[in-house]
């Protein structure tokens, strides 16, 4: 998880800010930067790749609880790797066209400027909706992880709380009209690092099985065409449910 967070997000931010998001712009910037441009779009298919392989790692564990969270799950990861692949196609067209502004005549200037405004504004909004992928997978995640106390609830209610800051300060206002507030994202970084140490030293912990209604239910693995019903008296193992 810590390391998806890292490449898949973290890195090829701070790669591509520094290599096209200062003054001339990107236009006059990127080419020059080319190697770090590529670099950073590499790491962010990676990071898509690893987000599917989260899914993957987990799905048995989620599936041992709930089937539909599970398919949910893969859904969102595979989504965000799609936008992650979305982005990163706006990211190299802005590197292509600023490898063509630096070769070109000053008579194209003009041109150049009013297509290097669609295509930035093309890679912003990429950038954003790709966010709506990453924090739709990371909320569901964190929200298994609680669900059925896979970690403890008080780590797994930071991290709901953690990408929630992130959607309402960073996500959110692009899509209202205002400014992000960067500084609501960062608990997530420290969050995710410690749900990380967590996961590698004590793995899943055996959570709760899963609710419907007043029947509590077992995998058929753990419990063959058994279950549990509860009622205020007793609880009664019924065979061939």
């Amino acid at each position: 998880v810590l390391l998806q967070l890292a490449s898949g997000l973290t890195l090829p931010f701070v790669l591509l800010n520094s290599a096209m998001g200062f003054p001339p712009g990107f236009l006059a910037t990127a080419a020059e930067n080319s190697s770090q441009i590529r670099a950073a779009v590499l790491l962010s298919f990676v990071g898509g790749a690893l987000t599917v392989g989260i899914a993957i790692a987990a799905w048995p564990v989620i599936r041992h609880y709930s089937s539909t969270m599970a398919l949910w799950f893969m859904t969102l990861c595979v989504i965000s790797l799609s936008l992650d692949a979305v982005q990163n196609v706006t990211v190299l067209s802005m590197l292509s066209l600023s490898q063509d502004y630096v070769t070109a005549t000053a008579a194209d200037a003009e041109l150049f400027q009013a297509l290097g405004a669609v295509v930035g504004s093309t890679r912003r909004w990429a950038h954003y909706t790709q966010l709506l992928g990453f924090g739709g997978w990371i909320f569901l995640f964190y929200a298994v992880l609680w669900r059925f106390s896979l970690v403890p609830r008080a780590l797994a209610t930071l991290g709901l709380i953690g990408i929630m800051l992130q959607f309402a300060g960073v996500t959110l206002p692009q899509f209202l009209g205002y400014r992000s507030v960067m500084q609501m994202a960062m608990p997530l970084g420290p969050i995710h690092l410690v749900t990380a140490v967590w996961l590698i030293a004590k793995g899943f912990r055996e959570g709760h099985p899963p609710f419907r209604g007043h029947t509590l239910l077992y995998p058929e693995d753990r419990c063959p065409g058994r279950h549990m019903t509860l009622d205020s008296r007793s609880c009664r193992i019924r065979a061939g449910a």
